[in-house]
């Protein structure tokens, strides 16, 4: 074959190679597909516990798992607007607007003030087993009848404002170990069905994210051993009134950004 029809043919099989692996090849580089990433949610996308925060007024930290996803992914856009406290009517009437039809990706972890997380852990923290033992139980009865109308409603706006986004409903992780950490901890009674109502939580929002064509990254395994009376806990105590209960620094980074990247590939 001459060597111009060579090279010709050589070009045009390197077009559709990349085509296929979907990069477009520019003259000595290869640029990945654009990345239009928006981080939605509550204080566990924001990145309470992690610190510093923003001026915003939602305690956004660039140690949160957003940022750290996108600043290694080199991502060609990022809007952090997840905020802390937010519930879903929060997502729907002030952080939806970040979305567009380019946006290409999106996360979100929401439900649990929904449910009550503040007031729950509160009441365990600080009232008797009996006051805890209610409480959960009407986290968990909130859970399971209300919380997933508001859960799909939720998705289902992301999917108006972002037809052509992957998205990706990152889960809350269990909060506690049960070994004994002392006599000022929770007991394990109260440790154990705060976990139990993180599980239902759990279960609840991956079948609604699922129902949604979303993609759910579940937490747990990824923090499991790292919990409140851990050796090596990745989530904070009573250290702080807002960020008690939240991850620290390397709950995120290697709690919530692996479990984000598990769920991309």
């Amino acid at each position: 074959m001459p060597h111009r029809a060579l090279a010709r043919a050589v070009t045009a099989l390197a077009a559709l190679l990349a085509t296929v692996l979907g990069v477009v090849l520019v003259p000595g580089t290869a640029q990945a597909a654009t990345v239009n990433y928006v981080a939605l949610g509550d204080s566990y996308s924001s990145g309470v516990g992690a610190g510093p925060y923003d001026l915003s007024g939602c305690l956004r930290s660039q140690k949160s798992y957003a940022p750290l996803w996108a600043a290694a992914n080199a991502v060609t856009s990022f809007k952090f607007v997840a905020c802390g406290g937010a519930v879903t009517s929060d997502v729907l009437d002030k952080q939806v607007s970040a979305l567009s039809t380019s946006t290409t990706l999106v996360t979100i972890t929401i439900g649990g003030n929904d449910a009550g997380f503040a007031d729950v852990i509160t009441s365990c923290r600080f009232g008797s087993t009996s006051t805890c033992t209610n409480a959960v139980n009407e986290a968990k009865a909130f859970a399971t009848a209300t919380l997933p109308g508001r859960l799909d409603r939720t998705y289902a706006a992301i999917r108006d404002r972002a037809p052509n986004a992957r998205l990706v409903v990152l889960g809350y992780p269990r909060l506690f170990e049960t070994n004994w950490c002392g006599w000022l901890a929770m007991s394990t009674y109260k440790r154990t069905i705060l976990n139990e109502a993180a599980d239902l939580l759990a279960t609840v929002t991956a079948a609604r994210a699922g129902a949604a064509g979303a993609t759910f990254a579940d937490t747990r395994p990824t923090f499991a051993g790292h919990g409140v009376c851990a050796a090596d806990p990745w989530i904070r105590d009573v250290s702080g009134v807002i960020e008690a209960y939240h991850p620290d620094a390397d709950g995120y980074r290697y709690g919530y950004l692996p479990a984000l990247n598990a769920a991309l590939r």
